[in-house]
């Protein structure tokens, strides 16, 4: 019963989301409520919520502040460099443009952490995207499917878990692994080409010069009303004519109506402005060496995550901005992404600690393995890494390294399958977890980009589960797996 429940449970919410019938938040909260009731739990509601909670409650604290701390290298022109570099090399070309995107995904991702990734990466690509009219979902999708890739790293968080579960030695688990892993990369690249060569065909792209120059644009303004002579400003432009304007208020003389045209910068790349006022050139290479410093911590562990970028943050905004009014204004400044991102993991926290604490994940767990046939025995490595796909996308890695790969390995034990195998195995659905709802990374990234998470799931599960197929592939090929 509670297997049923369970799968209903993940099935409705991926219909809801990508149906556009509720929004995250809500479905991440609602549905799990309804199903800890109809399975007869619903006292327990509050004890699942508030240890589903207290299990995010250090993610969240780390999104915060990292989001904030990004953001402020952002603001005082950190990775301005960075992104005049990539369109230089885009060339405002849409194929160069998404293999760059996934390129530098995968450079970034070299720090294990997902959430400063895409924020590193939206920050530098989103305005050109934006200036070409590229889709976003290509961009989101394609940085995805990298990041979860490269998020197979030692340091990264799903092969220390592999290696904990079972003992192991996590070099050992991930050094033969990178044969496949490379495969899997290059995969991405190529499926990048191939997105960019849609996207090229779609809208054709410009050149440098016409990219990096705000375009100006001729609108039209419908206007009507009174007033006396003078020239109006609106989101679209600055209209002239008679009347109050529709999308930019405009005053002349008489009563009546009449149309207006004027010009205005198309949207597009307000993060690149070299004279924008929160730019800190003098304190460029203590950003630099700043955030340096903040990602070798993080990487050595040396204090937890949150407590590294709490004291990032903290120290990035008294330095740069020293007016307590200004740093006022960067925190209101980047609100809504902190809001949302924090909003979102706490809603999946409901998911989550109803979907543990019923039991849910157990059964499902137990069912999936107890369905394999006895002759599969032997094959327990391409079962496991079969079975990696769809249960890290439906699970949290610590459920599932925890809670499936230990059983899968004392299933291949049985037929002489070594726990290595197994351990590699189950790397092999990393590339579409990284877009699963239980992920909290994937909420920066929809978030930053403004892309609605029933799109981007929509768009990305098939080209992320075909990478982790091609991994799973060339495992075998090499005799990895």
């Amino acid at each position: 019963m509670l297997t049923v429940l369970g799968f209903a449970m993940i099935a409705t919410f991926l219909v809801l989301i990508m149906m556009k019938k509720m929004s995250p938040i809500a479905a991440l909260v609602l549905i799990p409520a309804l199903f800890c009731v109809a399975v007869g739990q619903g006292a327990q509601l509050g004890d699942y919520v508030i240890e589903g909670v207290g299990k995010l409650a250090p993610t969240a604290a780390m999104l915060m502040f990292a989001i904030v701390y990004f953001g402020v290298m952002i603001d005082v022109g950190l990775f301005d460099p960075i992104v005049r570099g990539i369109l230089r090399f885009c060339k405002a070309d849409p194929v160069r443009i998404v293999v760059g995107t996934a390129v530098l995904a995968a450079i970034v991702s070299l720090d294990g952490d997902g959430s400063t990734t895409f924020m590193i990466t939206v920050s530098a690509m989103y305005p050109l995207y934006k200036r070409l009219g590229m889709s976003l979902v290509v961009m989101t999708g394609v940085a995805a499917t990298a990041n979860g890739v490269m998020n197979t790293l030692p340091w990264g968080g799903p092969t220390a878990r592999a290696a904990t579960a079972l003992k192991l030695d996590a070099a050992d688990v991930f050094v033969p692994m990178i044969p496949a892993l490379g495969m899997g990369l290059l995969f991405v690249f190529v499926l990048a080409y191939v997105l960019g060569r849609r996207e090229r065909k779609r809208i054709g792209y410009l050149t440098l010069d016409e990219a990096l120059v705000p375009e100006t644009e001729t609108v039209l303004v419908a206007t009507s009303g009174t007033g006396s002579t003078g020239t109006g400003t609106g989101s679209t432009g600055t209209g002239t004519g008679t009347g109050s304007g529709v999308r930019g208020e405009t005053t002349g003389p008489g009563t009546g109506t009449g149309g207006g045209t004027g010009t205005a910068p198309a949207d597009g790349f307000q993060g690149l402005d070299p004279h924008r006022a929160t730019l800190r050139p003098k304190l460029y290479w203590f950003n630099a060496g700043l955030t340096v410093a903040l990602l070798t911590a993080m990487i050595l562990e040396l204090l937890p995550i949150p407590v590294l970028f709490l004291l990032g943050a903290a120290l990035a905004l008294t330095v740069n901005y020293p007016n307590m009014a200004e740093q006022k204004a960067r925190i209101a400044a980047h609100a809504d992404n902190v809001l949302n991102v924090a909003g979102m993991v706490f809603a999946a926290a409901v998911f989550t600690g109803v979907l543990t604490g019923t039991g849910m994940v157990e059964h499902m767990a137990d069912w999936l393995v107890g369905a394999i046939p006895e002759g599969m025995g032997p094959h327990m490595g391409l079962v496991t890494g079969v079975l990696s796909i769809p249960l890290t996308y439906f699970m949290s890695n610590d459920g599932f390294y925890f809670g499936v790969v230990p059983v899968l390995a004392e299933a291949g034990a049985a037929h002489g399958v070594s726990p290595l195998e197994i351990a590699r195995a189950s790397l092999v659905g990393q590339a579409l977890h990284m877009s699963s709802p239980l992920v909290p990374a994937v909420y920066v990234l929809v978030g930053m980009a403004k892309v609605e998470f029933g799109d981007h799931t929509r768009f990305t599960v098939k080209w992320a589960a075909l990478t982790s197929l091609v991994v799973l592939a060339a495992g075998i090929l090499f005799g990895i797996i």
